[in-house]
């Protein structure tokens, strides 16, 4: 027998849900065949069969939370041909039993002695008068205190302890129930978000919480990049395999400026500023599930081509779920582009524990005065989210004229001016 094991998750991701089983049990399967979905935080994993036979049981359902190395399922090599063939009926998933599930799924197990209410002592393990007396008075269930007396009895002292403590109170208030759902009206559908959307929910509503975020804003003239692209698409694409895009150039504009600003590339943790010595750039692209930010590394080191065949590589695999749980860790600072969805102006949201991301937008054409004289010139609205905790306003306006110098004139990137 084989076990069906959740494989490694990544860096930071602790846990994934059974999105959907691609076999039932009692179907018979190929070696390194599809069996189930996996969802996590960032991507969709798929679990292929360790061998091939048939699946014996299926031990964690559709829905079910599982952490890395968790058992998900078994498979009995050389069965195949010991089983009957499937009349059409669909076999029922086996479900887990209680005590192979219970490890890997995130919820409260249910105590098997007696339950302590407030004010009530344990009655498998009686407390002191003067303890019971002191929990009663205070609303204290016997549960939420660790006793250090003689077979974990609850002293004076461990209640005493526990009301000193600032969390005391609070936790000894009851819960509020959860407040019901409200019902449907016609024509609203109830949808549960996925792992992924709650994810982006979390860490946006984070990054406001936590940074001291604000945004800059400056506006470039595109006119130079376009005209040296337009000289030397046809050239590059031909050398290289890959056309050349404006993402480049920006990648390029700000590796320059964070080596000159490097509090934008750095991170807080804790009372502590991390510095890096390295870009590693996050590229934001849309996937079917929602926005995900795969990670360019050492962009700091990679030339036009390598830099555009990467970002289009991300965005291949971004659509077909196909990115690696790697490569949307570890990123110093994030690029965005709302351009290519139409947006003219917006405020990126930092991409924690970053302090630094770039909004790209849509090239429009304005009237602009240039030499005294108005003219008509494609234009781009560019804008810069920093955490305002280690990067002062001066770093990120500077930091952003850098990113408008190098991109009004692109030879400065190729001299490192």
């Amino acid at each position: 027998m084989t076990e069906i094991v959740v494989p490694p998750l990544g860096e930071s991701v602790s846990s994934a849900t059974v999105a959907r089983w691609l076999k039932k049990a009692g179907e018979a399967v190929a070696a390194d065949e599809p069996l189930v979905e996996l969802e996590t935080d960032k991507v969709t994993v798929e679990v292929n069969a360790p061998a091939a036979g048939v699946i014996e049981a299926i031990a964690a359902n559709e829905g079910a939370e599982v952490a890395a190395g968790a058992v998900l399922g078994t498979i009995t090599a050389g069965a195949a041909a010991a089983r009957p063939a499937s009349t059409g009926t669909p076999t029922a998933p086996t479900p887990a039993p209680a005590a192979a599930a219970a490890p890997h799924v995130e919820a409260p197990r249910t105590p098997t002695g007696p339950v302590s209410r407030p004010g009530e002592p344990s009655a498998a393990l009686p407390n002191g008068p003067a303890a019971t007396k002191l929990m009663a008075d205070a609303g204290i269930g016997a549960g939420q205190i660790a006793g250090t007396g003689k077979d974990g009895r609850i002293t004076k002292g461990d209640v005493l302890d526990f009301l000193s403590r600032p969390a005391a109170a609070p936790a000894a208030a009851a819960a509020p129930a959860p407040k019901a759902a409200r019902a449907l009206e016609t024509g609203e559908e109830r949808v549960k978000m996925t792992r992924l959307r709650q994810t982006i929910a979390r860490r946006l509503k984070e990054a406001q919480n936590t940074a001291a975020m604000l945004t800059t804003f400056n506006e470039v003239d595109m006119g130079a990049v376009m005209a040296l692209r337009n000289e030397y698409k046809d050239v590059f694409e031909k050398r290289h395999g890959v056309k050349l895009g404006f993402m480049s150039f920006f990648v390029k504009a700000c590796v320059a400026a964070l080596k000159e600003f490097p509090a934008v590339n750095a991170e807080i943790e804790g009372d502590e500023i991390i510095y890096k010595h390295f870009v590693h750039m996050g590229i934001a692209v849309g996937g079917p599930s929602g926005l995900v930010v795969p990670v360019l590394r050492n962009a700091d080191q990679l030339g036009f081509a390598q830099i555009e065949k990467s970002i289009g590589d991300f965005g291949r695999r971004a659509r077909d779920g196909a990115l690696k749980l790697d490569e949307l860790t570890g990123g110093s600072f994030t690029i965005t582009n709302g351009g290519i969805y139409g947006s003219l102006m917006s405020t990126p949201i930092l991409n924690p524990p970053q302090s630094g991301i770039l909004g790209m937008h849509k090239i429009q054409e304005r009237p602009m005065a240039v030499g005294g004289k108005v003219e008509i010139r494609p234009m781009m609205y560019i804008a810069l989210s920093y955490d305002h905790r280690i990067v002062d306003g001066k770093e990120a306006v500077s930091f952003l004229v850098r990113v408008k110098e190098a991109i009004e004139d692109p030879r400065r990137l190729m001299l490192d001016v």
